[in-house]
């Protein structure tokens, strides 16, 4: 453990390298018309740069973090951070399609391992009983770059281009990098891990169940997220300014969610996220009512937001103690697993569109996802009492 000043600072600049990460994940939803139209291809061909980048992070965590494991926390960072530059170069000078497709691979394969290992070189910083809210900083800086990261580089996309979008978060890789090189202690050196050993912590039930957890949270999550710019237009009667503001806002409800979210894991891991996921349930159930009025969507989609990303750190230090023998590898998986539940949220939100129930159906099919969430933390603390008795 270090210093409490340097603590504050290592934090926070795992946190900027988290920032960076979440602008590059989610500016591309904002961006598709635009990079459609550059590289002249249509919006769901553009689309599919989002789903490959998912997909690269649910293949890659594992593989990238048990070989950089052998270098150590610090270094494996600093090589995480130098994956998301060169995949965000690459991106920004991509000539054509395929070109683009590859830089987003690319930076896709630095997220899980970046995720794993901040969060265990979060955790040991701090005392034990501030671990979770440590966990909750590092994650903030992705809550946060819904507020500024990610509308910043909408803008910058419109009104440059697309590539300058990518090149600002290259910007942003170049500025973590520095902050993680200049504040992190040296720490441990790394060992070769045992491969077979850490994979097989991967199937114990309990990390087995936390994964389900957190595939059903992010389910739940992003069957509203996904298409929340449509719900509010055709529900809330939303012009596209007040879209902008609302996307602020949630961000903010995300930020004020990882907050809390730490605080609540610190009290009791498996009561702090139960309490989320039944908050997450309550008020995807409410968004239809909610959006007769401009003040009760404001509020509406505030505390849905910050319902949905209160279960993420209780979530993460859950699978790290699940698998405590790796739990790098463990979080690394937590990653993969939420976005996992980005895919699957979005598909079940487009088949409730698809079969034409409606907008309104979206967040009642969310709110379904993340009651089957709540059942399995629920069944994850009966099955611990069970073992604890034994």
């Amino acid at each position: 453990m270090i210093h409490s000043s340097s603590t504050s600072v290592a934090l926070l600049a795992i946190g900027l390298g988290a920032f960076g990460i979440g602008t590059t994940e989610f500016a591309p939803m904002g961006l598709l018309p635009a990079i459609a139209e550059g590289i002249n291809v249509s919006i769901p061909a553009a689309g599919q740069l989002v789903t490959a980048y998912a997909v690269g992070v649910m293949i890659s965590a594992p593989f990238m973090t048990l070989y950089l494991a052998r270098f150590g926390q610090k270094k494996a960072l600093l090589a995480t951070m130098g994956i998301y530059i060169l995949g965000n170069l690459l991106s920004a000078l991509a000539p054509e399609y395929w070109s683009l497709m590859a830089g987003r691979l690319i930076t896709s394969l630095c997220q899980g391992a970046f995720f794993g290992f901040g969060a265990v070189a979060a955790t040991s910083l701090v005392p034990p009983e501030k671990r979770a809210s440590a966990v909750a900083i590092m994650f903030m800086g992705t809550s946060i770059a819904n507020i500024g990261g990610v509308p910043a580089a909408t803008w910058l996309g419109e009104v440059v281009g697309w590539r300058w979008a990518f090149a600002g978060t290259v910007v942003l890789g170049l500025i973590a990098l520095a902050a993680l090189a200049i504040a992190l202690p040296q720490g441990a050196p790394g060992q070769r891990p045992d491969v077979k050993r850490e994979l097989a912590t991967l199937i114990r039930p309990q990390m087995l169940a936390t994964l389900a957890g957190t595939i059903l949270f992010a389910g739940g999550f992003f069957t509203v997220y996904t298409y929340v710019a449509p719900i509010l237009q055709t529900m809330a009667g939303a012009t596209p300014a007040f879209v902008t503001v609302m996307l602020v806002l949630i961000g903010l409800g995300l930020t004020l969610g990882n907050w809390l979210g730490g605080k609540l894991a610190d009290w009791s891991l498996d009561g702090g996220a139960g309490v989320a996921m039944l908050a997450l349930a309550l008020t995807s159930l409410l968004i239809p009512l909610a959006v007769m009025t401009k003040v009760g969507t404001v509020i509406g989609f505030v505390a849905w937001a910050a319902a949905a990303f209160a279960c993420v750190p209780a979530l993460q230090m859950r699978a790290m103690q699940a698998a405590e023998d790796a739990p790098t590898l463990a979080a690394s998986m937590n990653i993969a697993a939420f976005n996992l539940g980005n895919a699957v949220g979005a598909g079940v939100g487009g088949l409730a569109i698809g079969a034409g129930w409606g907008y309104g159906a979206v967040p009642v099919a969310g709110a379904v996802l993340a009651g089957l969430g709540l059942a399995v933390i629920a069944g994850l603390h009966l099955g611990r009492a069970k073992l604890a008795e034994q």
